[in-house]
């Protein structure tokens, strides 16, 4: 039995008895109070079977979400008023002590009220700011575009245009047409060359197999690379064996080939321009512990001339300051994911902040250290909550630019 869902489910009602006493003080119709009541109760019950019956292993991705959705739009917010209640009820803990002391009546039934409004009003604020992640906002994708300056980089791909995206998580998706704007946006900025680095599924390799047509729809003259990400080694799906699960990798290989896409998995390919060149290095997930480390630098830039201009797909950013930047052979620019920016924060042009900040130091937009760069691209798809909150899902277009002397 798994004790801590019921657990969860006492602490929400909790959560809801005590909401109620805010929302009862301000709805003066004891109908709108039964209407209230009917729904929130609709609510819980369909977000207890769905706890009760949840397995993180399942294929089917909409139980997650719609709990997910449940729990950020109509649980969460309600903590708001809560906190509001809590504070008031300090003030009236203290009320009680100096009335007990001076004998004086000091009752102030208007102020619980003011304190039940202020919390309903940011609980209402932060449901409708959820509910618009959900609906429109892993929907808004964006193009970002910076111009890199690259020391010796050869004047053939002086304004060389570079496409990223990362972290599709195509499973968490019903509707491959969903990916038409996104598609659309990718194909009319013309790249050069499209990269992919990492977290095409969630787990299984079929989440991807009806999104295939959606990417063949991408070209790009010099080519469309891939990497491979944590989530893509299905280490997160229940699998009846490790061959079950290789050959689970072995299709999704297949899969993104048949969509455009050449794997890189510790390798490089050359990018050629007349009679100069850079280089595509592409390596397998590398992350910080427990995320999987099968990344070998140094297998895969192997027979690279040590000055030439390399472009790295390294799927988890944590790669980045744990070996690459200290590498004895300079990698000039490193792409990244994994991140997605958390899916909630603030993402100004000169702010940005998300909680994912506080375990990834290096977890969006442009880095520079030791004189390498590393792009951490926020993400194409949701994982988890099927939405985002301040933090769109990202499309880069990065040129590269001659730096002169």
């Amino acid at each position: 039995m798994e004790t801590y869902k019921y657990i969860i489910l006492i602490v929400i009602l909790a959560i809801e008895y005590y909401f109620y006493q805010a929302l009862r003080l301000v709805l003066a119709n004891p109908n709108s109070k039964i209407i209230y009541l009917v729904i929130s109760g609709l609510l819980f019950l369909t977000f207890g079977y769905l706890l009760l019956t949840f397995d993180r292993h399942s294929r089917v991705q909409i139980p997650m979400q719609i709990l997910a959705v449940l729990f950020s739009a109509f649980i969460l917010p309600k903590l708001l008023t809560v906190i509001f209640l809590l504070i008031e009820d300090i003030f009236r803990l203290f009320q009680f002590g100096f009335s007990a002391i001076t004998k004086a009546e000091t009752e102030f039934p208007g102020r619980r009220k003011f304190f039940s409004q202020i919390g309903l009003t940011l609980t209402a604020l932060t449901s409708l700011l959820v509910l618009d992640g959900v609906i429109f906002g892993r929907f808004r994708w964006r193009v970002r575009k910076l111009s890199l300056k690259l020391p010796n980089l050869p004047s053939s791909f002086d304004g060389f245009k570079i496409i990223q995206i990362s972290d599709v998580h195509s499973g968490s998706f019903s509707n491959p047409s969903a990916f038409d704007k996104a598609i659309h946006l990718i194909t009319q900025e013309k790249a050069d060359l499209i990269l992919f680095t990492g977290d095409m599924v969630n787990s299984y390799a079929d989440e991807f197999k009806g999104f295939i047509p959606a990417f063949q729809k991408l070209t790009a003259p010099y080519g469309q690379f891939s990497v491979l990400g944590n989530h893509d080694y299905g280490i997160y799906g229940n699998f009846t064996s490790e061959k079950e699960r290789a050959e689970n990798l072995i299709k999704l290989i297949q899969f993104e080939k048949d969509a455009g896409f050449t794997m890189l998995r510790n390798e490089h390919v050359e990018i050629k321009r007349g009679n100069e060149s850079i280089y595509v290095v592409g390596v397998e997930n590398w992350g910080i512990k427990p995320f999987p480390q099968y990344g070998d630098l140094d297998k895969a830039i192997q027979g690279i001339q040590a000055d030439a201009i390399k472009v790295l797909m390294s799927h988890d950013p944590s790669h980045f300051d744990a070996i690459v930047k200290h590498h004895p052979v300079p990698i000039q620019l490193t792409l990244s994911g994994h991140t997605h920016g958390m899916q909630f924060g603030i993402d100004l042009k000169n702010f940005r902040w998300s909680p994912v900040q506080y375990k990834y130091p290096k977890w969006a937009d442009l880095y520079q250290s030791l004189g390498k760069y590393l792009y951490v691209n926020r993400g194409f798809g949701v994982l988890g909550f099927p939405g985002r909150i301040g933090m769109d899902p990202e499309i880069t277009l990065i040129t590269l630019k001659q730096k002169k002397p």
